[in-house]
């Protein structure tokens, strides 16, 4: 599959009946929560868990979601999400890409960014980013 960015991280994503709203197409909350799913996923294969946000009390949290939807998903359509790391300013933030594609066509059904910036899970206070995000994301930034 061609991606608009290269070596992304990419997850699979079945439509289940239950991600179908009143116009019998994906509900676009879905689609968020897609982003968010596959936000976690890239994070943890590189060694960013849950887990060690709480042991390094810190968090990325969303400061800004920006999604076009460019065309519907319907149920049983068999879909790919990819996500890359575009920018990480090694103080505060960080942002990532998202084209999400219909497998059956190649179609690009949705093309997000998301910001997100660093805060202390203890206070919710901006903070900066420990060493380790900066090394892990740092390293992941894939340019545009």
């Amino acid at each position: 599959m061609e991606w608009a960015l290269p070596e992304p991280f990419v997850i699979e994503i079945d439509v289940t009946d239950e991600a179908i709203d009143a116009y019998r197409h994906v509900n676009n909350s879905e689609y968020l929560r897609w982003v968010e799913q596959i936000s976690w996923a890239h994070s943890e294969a590189l060694g960013l868990s849950l887990a060690r946000y709480r042991e390094l009390d810190r968090a990325m949290v969303v400061h800004r979601h920006e999604l076009d939807y460019l065309a519907p998903a319907y149920a049983g359509d068999a879909l790919k999400l990819a996500t890359w790391i575009v920018a990480c300013d090694g103080r505060f933030s960080l942002t990532r890409r998202f084209q999400l594609k219909r497998i059956s066509d190649s179609k690009t059904l949705l093309n997000a960014r998301t910001r997100f910036a660093c805060v202390a899970l203890s206070s919710g206070r901006p903070m900066r980013l420990p060493d380790e995000y900066r090394r892990l994301y740092g390293d992941a930034v894939v340019d545009e």
